[in-house]
């Protein structure tokens, strides 16, 4: 099975957590016993599971990129304005 990032895992909530750890266990356990044809399935429903903690982490990443861009505005702002003086 692949696991997602500790970054997105991290965005989960409680019972997406819960469920993407059933999931990981049942299709480890899968894997195992060498039947992959079955543990193909888990993985994409871990894949669709995850998704909208890949959006959460999408949004972070965008709203981090908004306040830097914000933070280097201003100061360029603040370097305008002591060149002024």
């Amino acid at each position: 099975m692949r696991h997602c990032s500790v970054q997105v895992r991290g965005l989960l909530t409680r019972e997406e957590l819960d469920r993407y750890n059933g999931l990981i266990e049942v299709g480890g356990f899968l894997e195992e016993q060498g039947r992959y044809d079955l543990a193909y399935p888990i993985q994409k429903e871990i894949d669709i599971l995850i998704l909208p903690a890949i959006e959460r982490l999408k949004d972070k990443s965008r709203a981090r990129d908004r306040d830097d861009q914000e933070y280097l505005a201003s100061l360029d702002r603040a370097q305008d304005l002591s060149e002024e003086v």
